[in-house]
């Protein structure tokens, strides 16, 4: 007997963006310019990586979002 099937679920599709902040920004300075990102960019943090000399990488992401015609934008366009 075949158990039934699951539900399916899209994954989510994402945006990814790199940046490298040298070690004379500050915590402040990167607090700032993060939270910038995020409320103005809809940007998350993925990743932060703190390098031995200061450096600090950090991965940015946000969602995708894909808009589907609907059938009465067609009727609409014409």
């Amino acid at each position: 007997m075949t158990p039934p099937p699951s539900k399916i679920t899209r994954q989510s599709e994402y945006e990814f963006r790199s940046l490298l902040l040298p070690r004379t920004v500050s915590r402040n300075e990167a607090r700032a310019l993060l939270t910038e990102q995020a409320e103005y960019g809809h940007w998350e943090l993925d990743r932060l990586r703190l390098y031995p000399d200061g450096r600090r990488k950090i991965t940015l992401k946000r969602r995708i979002i894909r808009q589907v015609r609907s059938p009465l934008s067609a009727y609409l366009d014409s």
